[in-house]
């Protein structure tokens, strides 16, 4: 089961087959695709939000092998504004998009410490891995800022095409070490 999870400012719901119209409205933007895996189609199709939602990501929560979640504000609950996701697996446990004009405002680094301590805390991984793009510096800047360390440098093909890759990591010790300054900021709940 997915809970929801809250951070000073955000709501993480769990996903479901009802956010498939607002995901396919505003996913599809070059600014939040552009560095994603290339598995993501683009143009992205007509129809895709709700065949990901119900092929793919419903069944591996109902699996226990993906935790989704839709971003949302306090101040507007029932606007989606962004994803995150947590997957079991060796180099690719978790992913997020958020709409680009509310990024650089911090609240995607909330969504990841609430995601991260569920990861450590409540699923007992031992270590959370994040491939990204060497090109996109907000993600980066996000690992650095939540105690991540580049581990690994690739190359990938992403939805822009093929770039070198940098491979992300933090084990459970290291989370634990460094949460602490966040939970001043504010409590995050499950």
């Amino acid at each position: 089961m997915v809970p929801t999870l809250e951070t000073p400012r955000l709501i993480l719901r769990p996903l479901e087959l009802a956010d498939a119209d607002s995901i396919q409205r505003i996913f599809p933007q070059w600014e939040i695709v552009r560095y994603l895996n290339a598995i993501v189609p683009w143009p992205f199709p007509e129809g895709a939000a709700l065949g990901h939602i119900r092929d793919s990501a419903l069944p591996a929560m109902a699996q226990g092998d993906a935790w989704h979640w839709t971003l949302r504000l306090k101040s507007a609950p029932e606007e989606l504004i962004g994803r995150i996701h947590l997957a079991r697996g060796e180099d690719n446990n978790r992913g997020f998009w958020l709409i680009p004009s509310l990024q650089g405002q911090g609240l995607m680094t909330e969504a990841v410490i609430a995601a991260n301590d569920f990861w450590f805390d409540v699923l007992g991984f031992p270590v959370l891995r994040a491939p990204k793009a060497c090109a996109n510096l907000a993600s980066r800047r996000i690992s650095e800022k939540t105690g991540m360390r580049l581990v690994g440098v690739t190359e990938s093909d992403y939805v822009c095409g093929r770039l070198p890759g940098e491979m992300w990591e933090i084990t459970a010790e290291e989370w634990h070490a460094v949460k602490e300054r966040f939970a001043a900021r504010g409590n995050i709940r499950y």
